[in-house]
């Protein structure tokens, strides 16, 4: 009892020391340890006004723990257990008060030094000259926590940016010491990985709260490079959410430095490329069963490869997810979704049949809204596109308005299309009718404050040659969409070429170009090119084009230097590239510079061996040189490629009528086919009536009238290339 007496004031005098911020007087006095197994029983108690204050048992328990492994505390190893306590209880500021008077300068050098020499501890003890390192194990494991919890109550204390400094330095010590990551005899010491693990996880948080993406950025990258001997699960959420910053945090990264990973098949360029591979890599982990299954994995990777253009490697990770993970409805909706971004509708329709069945859910409205929209596209689908979309509609049954609407304008858009297919006059009438008073409607219903109904609503106008009203569709498209779509500039300066107003078609252009970015200026600049031939420009024109041609081919070069998520991706500056070369061919041929046309149809030939509009350029220069037999010949290998070709059609017709080598029937019967699959084309109509003419016969010119007049009237309102 008397050795009690003698130890506790002692020990109080030290501990008011410690919180005062008092050195010692002598600097390296040290409480023996023998005298420390005694303080756990008298403690703060003797005092009822000091209860409060007194720590736990675990606490004291660990200090004790310390005492005797060390057979000392010393000053730092005091405040790092104080600071704790404190920081349990909640007294924030206290306990930074205590973490503050940390040397962690000094201590740094020792705890490195310690943790280094277990590196390579097991070759040293059978050496005599084996030293001891300068702090134990459990000393260095209390003094991280320290710096940790230093951390986490700056954090509280909102100074984030010295929180993030402070658990750096616990990152630095373990990089700098460990640099192969924790060797095995390290591994019992669970404080020291826990603390560890904590800092790696909390950097990257501090730096984004300090507003500091770069910073974060880095710790990301750091934390999942190096070893630090991370559990599974701890190094996927960071995966997780490092991925989900690069996606969303609103900034451009500089791309990471993996020159050290050669062996690797994909290295990221750009924050969605990083977030791809990191996403990629979560629900690879998922396949292997690894981790267990995170649905925001897949929700985050569908909106980075919807952005990238590559939704067919999102597929393939769909497909590659072990069965159960998700359900097979929503298994169909995905991969539907996959495959129509990625243009391959036939696949993308197959799976929304099979989800739409009777015996899966034939009433998802979801998955009838996208079924109507693949089919809308295709003229041949567009009778189903409506049937789907009429379903839709009698599902939702006045649920909610936006669904409704958009049922409404896919419902107009699949009439429209069918349009295209009808035999009748009377029929298409109707059909074109019915869409535009869909559309109207559909338009009213959301107070004409939707862009594509506002962009379809422009676009029926316009191609039933409403050309007033579809103008004034295009006009509140683009002020509602603030011109950030080019597919709006192009339908407005479409429009204004269908009223003859070139020189203000063209300024629209112009106009689109300068708000437009480098890669999207590609078809911007073709229109251009079309509107200076129709006001006789021609010179203008070719200058136009090359520009187009430098662009593309820089686009190119550009699409081509990195590596592709996925191989079957194609250069998407090589159809429009193979377009202008058509364009300028077609140029050449009515200024009869035949050689020129050649270069243009071999360079053609060199993107795409098979292409409808080649062969039929091909066949022009052919007509215009006299070689007949030969022009015959090219169009016959275009519609070979492409059987609704209709200039091959309608040239078909004219060169076997030039050779008079067939009835006018047969002629008659390529004119009717190309009008059946273009009905607004003048061309056609006018050839047709010169056929009906040719026949000599009171009906027959009675129906080339009707032919000449339509021609007419079609040609006075025909834009420089199609609305659609």
């Amino acid at each position: 009892m008397q050795k009690t007496g003698r130890i506790k004031p002692e020990f109080e005098k030290f501990m008011k020391c410690i919180f005062s911020g008092q050195q010692l007087k002598a600097a390296g006095q040290m409480i023996p340890s023998s005298e420390s197994q005694n303080c756990s029983a008298s403690g703060y108690s003797s005092r009822p006004c000091e209860a409060e204050k007194q720590p736990d048992t675990g606490n004291l328990e660990e200090a004790e723990w310390s005492l005797r492994e060390s057979s000392s505390l010393n000053y730092e190893e005091a405040r790092a257990l104080l600071g704790r306590i404190e920081y349990q209880k909640g007294n924030i500021e206290a306990a930074l008060h205590v973490f503050e008077g940390i040397d962690i300068a000094a201590a740094t050098p020792k705890m490195k030094i310690t943790l280094a020499s277990k590196r390579g501890e097991r070759h040293k003890r059978h050496s005599k000259n084996f030293a001891s390192p300068p702090m134990s194990n459990r000393a260095v494991s209390l003094l991280l926590e320290a710096i940790f919890l230093k951390a986490k109550s700056l954090q509280v204390l909102g100074r984030f940016k010295e929180a993030a400094q402070a658990c750096k330095v616990i990152l630095d010590i373990i990089e700098s010491s460990l640099p192969e990551g924790f060797p095995e005899n390290l591994g019992a010491d669970c404080k020291l990985q826990e603390t560890v693990s904590k800092a790696v996880e909390l950097l990257p948080e501090l730096w984004k709260l300090a507003d500091s993406p770069r910073e974060a950025v880095l710790s990301y990258r750091r934390a999942l490079l190096h070893h630090w001997n991370l559990d599974t699960e701890t190094t996927a959420k960071i995966q997780k959410e490092f991925a989900v910053f690069l996606l969303y945090f609103g900034g451009e990264t500089i791309p990471p430095n993996l020159r050290t990973l050669m062996d690797i098949s994909f290295v990221p360029r750009n924050n969605i490329e990083e977030a791809i591979l990191l996403l990629m890599i979560l629900l690879r982990k998922v396949s292997l069963k690894r981790i267990v299954w995170d649905p925001s994995i897949l929700d985050h990777l569908s909106f980075a490869l919807s952005i990238s253009g590559d939704l067919r490697s999102l597929a393939n990770k769909v497909e590659e997810l072990p069965p159960g993970t998700i359900s097979r409805k929503e298994m169909y909706y995905i991969l539907a979704f996959c495959y129509h971004g990625a243009g391959e509708d036939a696949v993308a329709l197959n799976l929304l049949r099979k989800l739409l069945s009777s015996v899966e859910d034939p009433r998802c409205v979801s998955a009838l809204l996208l079924a109507s929209k693949v089919c809308a596209e295709n003229p041949d689908l567009a009778e189903e596109g409506t049937s789907f979309a009429c379903r839709a509609l009698e599902c939702l049954e006045g649920e909610c308005d936006q669904l409704e609407s958009t049922a409404n304008c896919l419902l107009g858009i699949s009439l429209s299309a069918q349009c295209k297919l009808t035999i009748t006059d009377s029929e298409r009438i109707t059909k074109q009718s019915k869409a535009l008073k869909v559309l109207e409607s559909t338009g009213r219903s959301t107070g004409m404050r939707d862009p594509n109904i506002l962009y379809h609503l422009s676009l029926e106008n316009a191609e039933q040659r409403k050309l007033d009203a579809a103008l004034y569709y295009a006009k509140s498209f683009l002020k509602l969409d603030g011109g950030s779509n080019v597919k709006g500039w192009l339908l407005m300066a479409r429009i204004l070429s269908a009223q003859r107003r070139f020189a203000d078609a063209e300024s629209i252009i112009s106009a689109a170009l300068d708000q437009s970015g480098k890669w999207d200026q590609g078809n911007l600049l073709r229109t251009k090119a079309k509107l200076q031939i129709a006001q006789g420009q021609v010179k203008t024109a070719i200058e136009t084009y090359t520009q187009l041609l430098a662009v593309l081919q820089v686009q190119s070069k550009t699409f081509s230097s990195g590596r592709k998520l996925h191989k079957g991706c194609e250069n998407p500056a090589s159809s429009l590239e193979l377009d202008v070369w058509h364009d300028l061919a077609f140029v050449y041929i009515s200024l009869s510079q035949w050689r020129d046309a050649e270069v243009c149809l071999s360079k053609s030939k060199a993107i795409g061996s098979f292409s409808a509009t080649r062969c039929y350029a091909t066949g022009v220069l052919y007509q215009r040189k006299g070689l007949h037999k030969e022009a015959l010949q090219a169009f016959g290998s275009a519609l070979d490629i492409d059987p609704t070709h209709v200039p091959s059609l309608i040239s078909t017709a004219l060169v076997l009528k030039k050779l008079s080598e067939k009835s006018n029937a047969v002629i008659r019967s390529f004119l009717m086919a190309a009008l059946r699959l273009d009905r607004m084309n003048p061309f056609a109509w006018y050839n047709l009536g010169l056929v009906y003419k040719s026949e000599g016969t009171k009906c027959s010119a009675l129906e080339a009238a009707e032919c000449f007049q339509v021609a007419a009237t079609l040609e006075e309102s025909a834009p420089v290339e199609p609305f659609r």
